[in-house]
């Protein structure tokens, strides 16, 4: 785990970033005392639940990067239960 004082850290932000993006972790201090800590998210950690009962069912798959080629010329997937019209609105309807 690297260290990086905050004045550092504001500095440098970009290259800290890219750390963390690369797995590292960075113990951030303030005259040497560590108050926080970066780290970088888990694929699938910010994924809702109702995303991820899909996924189960098989309606869609998670990305993980960028998409396939020929992603837009694939036939479209089947949901004749209509749950994934429903989680698409209810996320509309809660604003996220």
């Amino acid at each position: 785990m690297k260290t990086a004082p905050v004045a550092r850290l504001k500095a440098e932000l970009s290259r800290y970033l890219r750390l963390v993006k690369s797995g590292e972790e960075i113990l951030v201090t303030e005259r040497r005392v560590p108050v926080a800590r970066l780290v970088p998210i888990e694929p699938g950690e910010l994924v809702d639940a109702d995303l991820r009962e899909l996924e189960r069912q098989g309606l869609l798959r998670i990305g993980t990067g960028k998409l396939p080629k020929g992603f837009w010329k694939q036939r479209r997937v089947r949901d004749p239960r209509g749950l994934l019209r429903k989680t698409l609105i209810k996320e509309r309807e809660s604003g996220w």
